[in-house]
């Protein structure tokens, strides 16, 4: 399938201005996110194609290859993207092939030191029901690469500089040649950094970078559910050869709470009520996340019965409105019974017998279904 145009993907002109590239990049990259679009396999490809689009059109030298020779100016497989700079053009499409026959050099004259953006990081933080619920302001502490100190960054001993590769002349990647085949690669010697270092930095041992924690403040919303991630911009591990830093994901874990269980934003919790309660009706206290309320439980109440407190649940992030409450009555049989409370009770189980089946419907109902099943 051909390849869609990069200003077609953003949805732009071709003279557009990189401000405009960065508008429209930033509104599809929302729009098709991972995160916004979980299992989403056609949002993670248009997230793939607008990032790519985005990519080669803010870099001047690779837009410039673009606008003059479309897709297979900036296609590495076709030359390597070096149609695009200064000597390049069609030779260099089959200057690897001819430079082989006529002994040229095996290195890419264009390409430069490779640059990666930084690995993203997660972090699990654990918080309870009521800062989920209410929200709050929290500090973590992460494992971070950091620049040295002693070196500044350049992995060089303090007094000495980091050398030109002698194996890719800098560039950062050589080219392997077999026959009329040419494959490029990260240099082996300078890791695609385009330089050596002959007298290391002592404190990072020429990394230029060193490990430490790095406290950062992080703002959990109200509302936020198990399982939600909170990106925190840059905090991820450095790039390499000046790349981006990755990402932090915060990513939320709600401990189990004593009385409550969510569901979405709704709270359900189990509310135990004594035997005359539950017959008698009359009025119990339940709790809530922000508080004890009242309601009236009616005369008759069986066990199971589900009463709903509207918006006394959870406001969620996304949410306009709380949601509520769900009460499930548990009736307790009473226990350890003193002698005379047990000739009441059988007192009491002889009158609602001689009352008849009015004092016992579900028991009645139950009855006639096992006799119809036996007959």
């Amino acid at each position: 399938m051909a390849k869609r145009d990069f200003y077609e993907i953003l949805g732009v002109a071709k003279g557009a201005s990189e401000e405009e590239i960065k508008k429209s990049y930033r509104k599809l990259a929302m729009k098709y996110h991972p995160d916004r679009n979980p299992d989403n396999k056609e949002a993670e490809e248009k997230f793939k194609e607008v990032k790519e689009a985005y990519e080669m059109l803010t870099n001047p030298e690779k837009r410039e290859a673009y606008d003059r020779y479309g897709h297979a100016g900036v296609d590495p497989n076709m030359g390597g993207g070096g149609f695009g700079g200064g000597a390049g053009g069609f030779g260099d499409a089959f200057g690897d092939i001819f430079g082989d026959i006529f002994g040229g050099g095996g290195r890419s004259r264009n390409a430069g030191p490779q640059v990666y953006r930084g690995a993203d990081l997660r972090y699990n933080l654990e918080i309870t029901l009521e800062q989920a619920a209410n929200g709050f302001d929290t500090t973590i502490r992460v494992p971070s690469w950091d620049k040295c100190d002693t070196c500044h960054g350049s992995g060089a001993k303090p007094g000495t500089q980091p050398v030109t590769c002698t194996t890719c002349a800098g560039h950062g990647q050589v080219r392997m040649q077999q026959g009329f085949f040419s494959i490029q690669q990260t240099c082996p010697k300078c890791h695609g950094s385009g330089k050596m270092i002959p007298e290391p930095c002592p404190s990072c041992s020429g990394a230029g970078r060193i490990k430490r924690n790095k406290t950062l403040e992080v703002k959990i919303p109200a509302g936020i559910d198990n399982g939600m991630r909170i990106r925190s911009t840059g905090n991820g591990e450095p790039g390499t050869n000046g790349g981006p830093s990755g990402d932090l994901y915060v990513e939320i874990h709600i401990k189990a709470h004593a009385v409550f269980q969510r569901e979405g934003d709704d709270l359900h919790c189990e509310m135990p009520i004594s035997f005359s309660k539950a017959a008698l009706g009359g009025e119990i206290e339940v709790p809530t996340l922000s508080g004890k309320v009242s309601f009236t439980v009616p005369e008759g109440t069986q066990t199971g019965k589900t009463f709903r407190l509207k918006g006394k649940g959870i406001k969620g992030v996304r949410s306009g409105y709380h949601g509520d409450l769900f009460c499930h009555v548990i009736v307790e049989t009473p226990v350890k019974l003193t002698d005379k409370q047990k000739d009441l009770l059988r007192e009491f189980e002889r009158m609602t017998a001689e009352g008849g089946a009015k004092h016992s419907p579900q028991s009645k109902g139950w009855m006639d279904k096992v006799k119809d099943f036996f007959e």
